[in-house]
């Protein structure tokens, strides 16, 4: 295979690290498998979430930014920034948008999600997407490594403090798009009714199509009605090993 010119780059990429083929736009990311990695999780809301044409979209807890290098890869939008208070993760986020050469479209910001509204101000986005941690507080916290434990469970933020702040960071009638697990929806759509984000769209995920539904796909409106739309289940695999085709298109292969 020839070499890509951009994985050349020195002081890029860093010792652990590696790059993964993103199959969009030709774009890379820079992980380290030692510390957190993204998963299915990420790139399906990256094909749920809809960022249109002039549109401002934060990432609450980016990670390495692969939401808003997704994003902008499959959307029109202006422009997409990621917060995230992990320093490593957010330094190769930011080496992840030079790499694509993205400086114009993506902002890194590193910082807390309880101070995003004092970092960016009132009513300054269209959307905001979010894979927040899954797990309350330390309950079944076993991971020894300290950035996975940060990702997967609730230490540095609740979905209360997510959703106190999309509120106040979208804009009338902006949007907020979360990926999560079934086993808290209904808290999940209680709190955003509570917060004045109201539920609009919804999926469900299967691993097989007679297994159980294992993550949960949630879009809301800031000062919406009330009327919720649940969209047809998506399934991952129509047979082990082998993604079923709305995952192949989702992906982009």
């Amino acid at each position: 295979m020839e070499e890509n010119p951009k994985l050349t780059m020195e002081n890029n990429i860093q010792p652990e690290e590696r790059l993964d083929e993103l199959h969009r736009n030709g774009y890379y990311i820079i992980q380290n498998p030692k510390k957190f990695c993204f998963g299915m999780d990420a790139v399906l809301l990256s094909g749920f979430a809809k960022v249109k044409e002039g549109e401002y979209a934060l990432d609450l807890g980016t990670g390495t930014g692969i939401i808003p290098i997704l994003l902008e890869a499959k959307t029109k939008g202006e422009h997409f920034t990621g917060l995230e208070i992990q320093a490593e993760s957010a330094d190769m986020a930011k080496r992840s948008v030079a790499l694509n050469q993205l400086e114009e479209k993506i902002e890194i910001v590193t910082g807390d999600i309880k101070d995003a509204s004092k970092l960016f101000g009132a009513s300054s986005f269209d959307v905001i997407t979010t894979n927040p941690p899954y797990m309350i507080g330390h309950h079944g916290l076993s991971s020894s490594n300290e950035a996975k434990a940060i990702a997967r469970h609730e230490i540095f933020c609740t979905i209360d403090d997510i959703l106190l702040q999309s509120a106040k960071l979208l804009k009338p009638k902006g949007r907020f798009y979360m990926v999560h697990r079934p086993f808290r929806m209904a808290e999940i759509m209680s709190k955003m009714v509570s917060y004045g984000i109201e539920p609009k769209r919804m999926q469900l995920v299967y691993p097989f199509v007679d297994r159980e539904p294992n993550i949960l796909l949630i879009e809301g409106l800031r000062g919406g009605n009330s009327r919720l739309q649940v969209e047809k289940p998506l399934i991952i695999y129509k047979e082990p090993g082998v993604y079923t085709d709305e995952i192949y298109d989702i992906y982009g292969y």
